[in-house]
């Protein structure tokens, strides 16, 4: 194969990329350069012009099936000498060789992978162990914390040595224990395949030698997306020089304004820094894009360039200006969610771009549900990516879990579901014993489950979680039975259960997105609970179940990969990578859009605004943006200013819906002042009354009563009224609508 056809219809700078040699290099691939080009002509160019040997290249790509289309790309220029290459993700290159070198640090080379469920397993054997109290210590945070550290090349000792309070103080023992338990049972976890390739190249000069001499070409792809170990182990396989061995030739591919992952650990430094640490680098830039029409591009431009200390990059486009930008500004999530569906129908019928063109981004999950409602009314496919749907969310089908046993004890699926969610102490075993006693019976789950004290052999402690378990329940249904309002109700089951409680006090990034899910849920029932009733029909926490299984109809949605015909909903996370021919880039507002919990620090907004700029450059025809001027939030209308990105557009490249003024920057800055309201937990102010023995009181639903008992305190207060030939009910108080005589 002759020079010219590998770099055959390649621009100068991506040729200059694919031909180089000597010094270490960084390719700045802006969004829609042609950066998997460059890194596959580039391969082939080292085996099919350089004279390279197939196994001296070392390729590394963040995905799997990065890697397995990298190499079959270049088997197609190549021929199939280039399957014998390493093209891997970093943690299968590391196994490759740990495999080798496993025994010089004290493993056989059988050793076993440890997931992060085995990891969260076994730390919490061995905190168990330790007779650490897992409520106070919760594993999953440790395990988060361990993961950090290794993440950082941190093993015990050093965690210990930077422990600064008494959580890490215990932190630094559970990790010094797991990871002797991890030895003794010939173990990794996924952190350690990394941070234990790194010691063995550190620490064996043979080792060292072997996989330098060997591997005379690394190649990474995505570089901004690298932590701290992963930016040692390149390093250590490249050299320093002064060693002796002559340096791999190093090329990194990435782009410093499409660095979104600081949440998982990748280090942006590694990127920005890179001509400080190869100080004798070439940089090439890429700054033609091949996606995107001008108007969007230079939208894009402009957005990232508020962020400070980037290398200056400026994309640019011969595919001329293209449709302008659309800005739309919705009274709600809803008319939003709308516009969008109506605009996406709208350019089908025209003939303009089909709906399996089109995807619709957002910032969090929860976002979701409004889009697959509308969607589903309408008869455009669609599919969420990146995520479960929104009904079929584990959270949220706990909580429907708890409304349907409200609405039929009976229910023994669902009963099964919520008896030990969140966690009461109620094992398996105990409830096994009662299913066997309702069997013998011949009486429901829930029948037996109210006679818990009868069942033999059953610990005295699961009879005491049951029977809390149950008047819970029963609790709760009183408000069913007293007509409640769904969402009253749903906000009851929510606090009284303790799962609210349970997410709130986690750390694990995760949790905070499912309490904007149970929110989100919150939210559906008040807007059950808006809308007009068939004739014959009442609102009640039945009807709104039957609405959610109606919406939530999982045979509506199409299966498959095909994305022909189908439009796409996902996270911004999720889009990077992606591009389509039509986007929608919504929820920019204030709080959502860059999200709340980054107001106020300049890095997090950083973060935030790149996050943006992948959104925008995923677009290739026709982008738009929209914000809501209120959203549902906990059942309530929140109000937030407009997204401090929408400002940074050129006014020229964006044209406002003829109903949607355009928010200036001397808007956004005017309310630049806006502080988030503090994180909604959906707890209200306690406003709970307070009875005693003997007060007269009147109910909506069941008439005049007399209390004849009062438990509990604040939101947990209870009180038995005597309501005549309607007998004594249990209420809650908090959501009872008693009236004192």
């Amino acid at each position: 194969m002759s020079p010219d056809s590998l770099i055959d219809g390649l621009n100068p700078q991506q040729q200059a990329a694919v031909t180089h040699q000597g010094s270490p290099l960084l390719v700045v691939a802006g969004a829609g350069s042609g950066k998997t080009r460059v890194l596959t002509r580039r391969i082939a160019y080292l085996l099919g012009q350089r004279g390279v040997n197939p196994y001296e290249v070392l390729a590394i790509t963040f995905t799997n099936k990065a890697a397995a289309e990298m190499k079959e790309r270049v088997a197609e220029l190549v021929g199939d000498r280039a399957r014998s290459m390493w093209v891997s993700t970093f943690h299968s290159a590391c196994v490759r060789i740990l495999r080798q070198e496993a025994a010089k640090i004290g493993y056989s080379n059988s050793f076993t992978i440890y997931d992060s469920s085995d990891s969260l397993r076994l730390i919490t054997l061995v905190m168990k162990d330790m007779n650490l109290d897992i409520k106070r210590y919760a594993p999953r945070e440790v395990a988060g914390l361990i993961s950090q550290a290794k993440n950082e090349l941190q093993g015990p000792a050093d965690f210990v040595q930077s422990a600064d309070n008494q959580f890490n103080e215990v932190v630094a023992e559970v990790f010094a224990h797991y990871q002797k338990r991890l030895i003794s049972a010939n173990a990794m976890d996924f952190d350690d395949l990394i941070g234990r390739t790194v010691e063995i190249l550190q620490r064996n000069p043979e080792s060292r030698q072997r996989y330098r001499s060997r591997f005379r070409h690394v190649l990474v792809d995505e570089y901004q997306d690298t932590n701290h170990a992963q930016y040692m182990l390149i390093k250590e396989l490249v050299g320093t020089e002064g060693e002796g061995i002559p340096l791999a030739e190093l090329c990194v591919v990435g782009d410093a304004d499409q660095s979104i992952y600081a949440f998982r650990g990748a280090n942006i430094r590694n990127i920005l820094q890179f001509e400080a640490d190869y100080p004798s680098a070439k940089t090439i830039l890429l700054e033609q894009n091949y996606r995107s029409t001008q108007n969007i591009l230079t939208a894009a431009n402009a957005v990232i360039s508020n962020n400070e200390g980037r290398k200056a990059k400026n994309l640019w486009s011969e595919s001329g200006s293209g449709s302008k930008i659309t800005g739309y500004v919705a009274e709600s999530e809803h008319d939003e969610a709308n516009h969008i569906v109506t605009e996406i129908g709208r350019l089908r019928s025209e003939n303009i771009s089909q709906p399996g063109d089109a995807a619709i981004f957002y910032r969090t999950n929860a976002q979701s549900r409004v889009f697959e409602e509308v969607f589903l009314r309408s008869a455009i496919p669609y599919k969420v990516v990146g995520g479960v749907r929104f009904y079929e969310r584990k959270e949220v089908k706990d909580f429907l879990a708890y409304l349907r046993v409200l609405v039929n004890s009976e229910d023994e699926i669902s009963l099964r579901r919520i008896i030990n969610t969140p966690k009461r102490g109620i094992g398996d075993r105990a409830l096994d014993t009662v299913d066997l006693y309702a069997k013998d019976l011949g009486i429901s789950f829930w029948s037996a489950l109210n006679r818990a004290a009868e069942v033999p052999s059953i610990p005295t402690r699961s009879i005491s979680a049951i029977n809390d378990f149950v008047h819970l329940i029963t609790s709760l249904t009183v408000l069913v039975e007293a007509k409640t309002r769904p969402s009253i109700i749903a906000q009851a089951v929510l606090e009284q259960s303790g799962m609210l409680n349970e997410l709130e006090k986690s750390d694990d990034l995760q949790d905070e997105s499912r309490v904007e899910n149970l929110q989100e849920l919150v939210s559906v029932a008040v807007e059950y609970e808006e809308k007009e009733v068939e004739e014959g029909e009442e609102i009640s926490l039945l009807g709104f179940l039957e609405n959610v299984s109606l919406v939530a109809d999982s045979d509506q949605i199409p299966d498959g990969e095909d994305h022909g015909g189908v439009v796409t909903l996902m996270t911004l996370h999720t889009a990077k990578g992606l591009e389509f021919p039509t986007v929608f880039l919504t929820g920019m507002e204030e709080g959502i859009f860059p999200h709340s919990r980054t107001l106020g620090d300049r890095e997090e907004i950083e973060e935030e605004r790149r996050l943006a700029y992948v959104g925008l450059t995923r677009a290739r025809a026709r982008l738009y943006v929209s914000r809501s001027e209120y959203r549902s939030s906990w059942g309530a209308p929140t109000y937030n200013p407009a997204s401090r990105f929408l400002s940074e557009i050129p006014e020229d490249v964006i044209e406002w819906n003829e109903h949607a003024p355009a928010p200036s920057r001397a808007s956004i800055l005017k309310t630049s002042h806006f502080t988030p309201a503090p994180r909604a937990t959906g707890r209200k102010a306690s406003t709970t009354m307070v009875l005693a023995n003997g007060d007269r009181v009147s109910h909506d639903t069941f008439g005049l009563g007399t209390v004849v008992a009062v438990v509990g305190e604040g939101d947990r207060a209870e009180a038995t009224i005597n309501f005549g030939s309607l007998g004594e009910k249990r209420l809650l108080l908090r959501y009872a609508p008693v009236e004192k005589l």
